[in-house]
């Protein structure tokens, strides 16, 4: 191996930050056990981090004890959680990612408006099911190519698109192209729903295609946007696989010439290094070099109320 490339950007986006610091405020502000609905962001390191420290992580909001706090994950939830939490009188904190919240918001004004909604996504991914909790009788979930060549919706004069923040932006575009040709009246939002940073990373992942001929993933196996990038990689032609700690480095990669490194967007950073670490322990001699595609500088800031609670 003569050389490791960083992709830039990498790594926290400013939904993953922003929930992180989220249950970060709620743990000072309730103390402990404190509740959180679904792994905060989908990392395990992140969840067993915080799980050390006192947090308990549920699936279903009656295992939340009556009037206890509670925080909703990056991923958001449906209405019908948000209902259940308050008839169990659940002290409600809300990490929700708010590109994710803009999305509900969008199925939530077309679905008023009586439209039905083709809604581009993975089934059983929780932000899709949360996406789904909206409006159940005027969503369609599409997962392929072939879905959305096969789809019959229940009208089509009304239609309207929406993605999941998480996907393939190639792969989207390609589903789009065939809902498009099919319902030349599909209407979509004004900005499109994949989040800047699953954009961002995705381009990164290219040109670190361009130039190494094995890329690494650092993230978890649960992590769309993780698995979407091993999936850009490939796509270009180029071996690429997903891991998420330094012992699953497997010796026979360090006989490529260049390796490209990059991480899902809930990935530590310091996860990244141990991994670059542990293929520097095989080829001392490999230089580190990082390619800079674009500078990210967006931040989601905590609710008033929370941090309130925090300074009393």
């Amino acid at each position: 191996m003569e050389r490791i490339l960083l992709a830039a950007p990498r790594g926290f986006c400013a939904g993953v930050s922003y929930a992180i610091e989220v249950v970060e405020l709620a743990l000072r502000a309730f103390g402990t056990p404190l509740y959180v609905r679904h792994a905060i962001v989908h990392n395990e390191w992140v969840v067993r981090s915080f799980e050390r420290r006192g947090v308990v992580f549920v699936e279903e909001i009656e295992e939340v004890p009556e009037g206890m706090p509670v925080v909703f994950s990056a991923h958001g939830v449906s209405p019908a959680v948000r209902k259940k939490a308050e008839e169990r009188k659940l002290r409600v904190v809300d990490a929700t990612c708010p590109l994710v919240t803009k999305v509900h918001n969008e199925a939530r004004r077309f679905a008023e408006r009586g439209y039905h909604i083709l809604y581009i996504g993975h089934r059983g991914h929780a932000e899709a099911e949360g996406i789904l909790g909206e409006a159940p009788d005027s969503i369609t979930l599409i997962e392929s190519m072939d879905e959305a060549a096969s789809v019959q919706p229940p009208q089509t004069h009304r239609l309207a698109l929406l993605t999941q923040t998480t996907l393939s932006v190639d792969e989207v575009n390609q589903i789009a192209e065939v809902l498009r040709r099919r319902f030349p009246n599909l209407e979509s939002p004004s900005r499109e729903d994949i989040c800047y940073a699953t954009t961002n990373r995705q381009l990164a992942v290219k040109e670190l295609a361009k130039q190494c001929d094995l890329v690494l993933v650092i993230g978890s196996q649960t992590s769309s946007n993780s698995n979407r990038l091993v999936e850009v990689a490939q796509s270009l032609g180029v071996e690429s696989h997903l891991l998420l700690e330094p012992h699953e480095v497997r010796p026979e990669w360090v006989q490529r010439r260049c390796i490209g490194i990059t991480s899902g967007a809930s990935t530590p950073e310091h996860l990244v290094e141990a991994v670059v670490g542990a293929l520097l322990s095989h080829s001392p001699n490999a230089v580190v070099e990082s390619i800079q595609v674009l500078r990210e500088n967006v931040r989601f800031q905590p609710a008033r109320e929370l941090v309130r609670l925090v300074m009393r």
